[in-house]
């Protein structure tokens, strides 16, 4: 079941007097939530909008809007002009409580709604070179695009996660070099790692893993050629499934993992230089072959072919893209590093000379600096060089690190703070979420009820009975505006910031029955019935939410005794 986003009631009313009011055929108002809740709970700028077609001052249409709207249609108690020609209302509450019960019976599902059009998707990110761990900033890739990937599903789109493995070029021959020379030290050989290799405990450790699956005796017959290919292969395929296991601590699981290599050996690669030679992009000089990309808005044009006639990672990257748009993606989405910068224009510039100038959207991640007692922590145990992501995650858990990765927007520096990480406290914002969770659960436990069976329907009452609760309810409602928001915006770190906002308006309606008994969740009064309904679509709204960014909902928390 999927549920309306917004309040379509209100929109379809203010629609209807809009164009009583003299509003065009097809003209639709715009909403949205006012920053002070004194102006309350929705505005529109519609007259303001209109004036100018209509020839009248926007006080005086906002007020015929005012007497024409249909206050029980729109589910509004009042409606004020407002400054210039703002329209300010405030819902009933019976038709917040009204609005409640669509939460409860959309359940699992509050929260998802219908993408129009609904597109196949690629989110493709991490797509680290398999020659090593994943490291710090290859999480905060990791939790953005799994959860980019994961609104969007919510928003009603078919989605694939795709990692695309570097799995070709010098910087795989350095690792298979890097790795035979530390099994020759294991034999007791002396042979210098490459400039440019490998280095870090995990080189030894791979090469120790070869040996044993091959056996010494094994690997001592073959040809120095044929050896060192067993090796570089043997290398990828074990730091992939390493990267792989990583990213499944994480929670995160990719549909697809799309070999750079399978390129080379399909032809993909041969075809596309075809067909840029068939469209005239491409001109040779200086020994070497270039795109025509300046012509297509990028600031110059850039080299495929170098004049050794190796391959720049431009082309195999063009020919990859190029790939999805065959395999039926409408739209794929690319998490890079802020290295990577620089290449989207050449991408999109080629795309475009391609006849596909709308395949690719690029999301860039800025990068991390993970601090203890406020300083950097510079380097990890077992890759030396810096922290990996396995590291980070056994000392805080997965859900703690996505959700710091995912707290702030992707475009600016992340300072990975540990000490906050670690506190157990309401003062670290993903446990304040989770303990907000868990205090509902806590409450149908307490009453002996089994959540997933509190009714949807109840006697609706027409007021709520403090503020804080109305509040919470407002809250609510606007998870599905809010992930749909997040997902069209790329945006997680705005679900993050609507689940702590919501958790501390739940905390506090929660913790008011401290000071007067009367207002706690069970106490034995006529709202009785009506607060279990309200904790239960707030339970509903905080896991959805948490889900929505791949995060867990736990139903009880044991706080750290300090």
């Amino acid at each position: 079941m999927t549920v309306d986003v917004g309040p379509t009631r209100l929109a379809e009313a203010l629609e209807s007097a809009l164009s009583a009011a003299g509003a065009p055929e097809g003209f639709s108002p715009g909403l949205e939530r006012p920053r002070d809740p004194t102006h309350g709970d929705w505005a529109s700028n519609a007259a303001l909008v209109l004036a100018k077609r209509l020839g009248q001052p926007p006080r005086a249409i906002a007020a015929r809007v005012c007497d024409l709207i249909d206050h029980a249609a729109a589910g509004i108690a009042t409606v004020e002009v407002a400054g210039p020609g703002f329209l300010n209302f405030r819902l009933s509450d019976r038709s917040v409580w009204r609005r409640l019960t669509e939460v409860i019976e959309a359940g699992h599902d509050w929260g998802r709604t219908r993408a129009s059009p609904a597109l196949r998707i690629n989110v493709e990110f991490v797509s680290a070179n398999p020659t090593g761990p994943l490291h710090v900033a290859h999480g905060r890739g990791a939790a953005l695009g799994d959860a980019v990937a994961s609104l969007l599903e919510w928003a009603g789109h078919e989605v694939t996660r795709e990692f695309y493995v570097n799995d070709a070029g010098r910087q795989i021959e350095l690792l298979g070099e890097s790795v035979e020379a530390r099994y020759e030290e294991t034999v007791g050989r002396s042979v210098a790692i490459p400039e440019g290799g490998y280095h870090g405990e995990y080189v030894r450790d791979t090469a120790l893993a070869i040996r044993d699956a091959a056996g010494p005796e094994v690997l001592a017959s073959l040809a120095p050629d044929e050896r060192r290919a067993h090796f570089r292969r043997e290398a990828v395929r074990l730091l992939r499934e390493e990267q792989a296991e990583d990213l499944g601590r994480f929670g995160v699981n990719m549909d697809l993992y799309y070999s750079e290599r399978s390129l080379y050996e399909s032809g993909a690669i041969d075809r596309l230089i075809e067909a840029l030679e068939a469209a005239g992009l491409i001109y040779r000089s200086h020994g070497a072959t270039w795109l025509r990309t300046s012509n297509l808005g990028d600031e110059k044009d850039r080299v495929l072919i170098k004049s050794d006639g190796s391959f720049t990672y431009f082309l195999p990257d063009l020919a990859y893209h190029l790939d999805k748009a065959k395999r039926g993606f409408e739209l794929a989405i690319d998490v890079w590093g802020a290295d990577h910068q620089g290449h989207e224009q050449r991408m999109l510039a080629a795309l475009r000379g391609l006849s596909y100038p709308d395949l690719l959207e690029v999301l860039i991640i800025q990068l991390v600096t993970v601090l203890r007692d406020g300083r950097e922590v510079r380097m990890s145990k077992r890759a030396g060089r810096f922290v990996t992501l396995g590291e980070l995650v056994d000392e805080t858990g997965p859900d703690v690190a996505r959700y710091f990765f995912l707290m702030r927007r992707a475009e600016v520096h992340l300072n990975f703070d540990l000490d906050l990480a670690l506190d157990t406290s309401d003062a670290n914002p993903v446990y304040k979420v989770q303990y907000a969770h868990a205090r509902m659960c806590s409450v149908f436990r307490r009453a002996g009820i089994v959540a997933d069976e509190v009714p949807a329907a109840l006697d609706v009452p027409d007021t709520f009975g403090t503020p804080a609760e109305r509040e919470v309810a407002l809250s609510v409602m606007r998870l599905p505006d809010v992930i749909a928001t997040a997902a069209a915006s790329r945006a997680p770190h705005l679900v993050c910031a609507y689940l702590e906002a919501t958790a501390g308006l739940v905390n506090a309606w929660y913790h008011q029955g401290n000071l007067d008994p009367a207002q706690r969740i069970l106490a034995d009064v006529p709202e009785r019935a009506a607060r279990i309904r309200l904790a239960r679509a707030v339970q509903l709204t905080l896991r959805n939410g948490l889900r929505a960014l791949g995060l867990s909902a736990p139903e009880t928390m044991i706080r750290d005794a300090k």
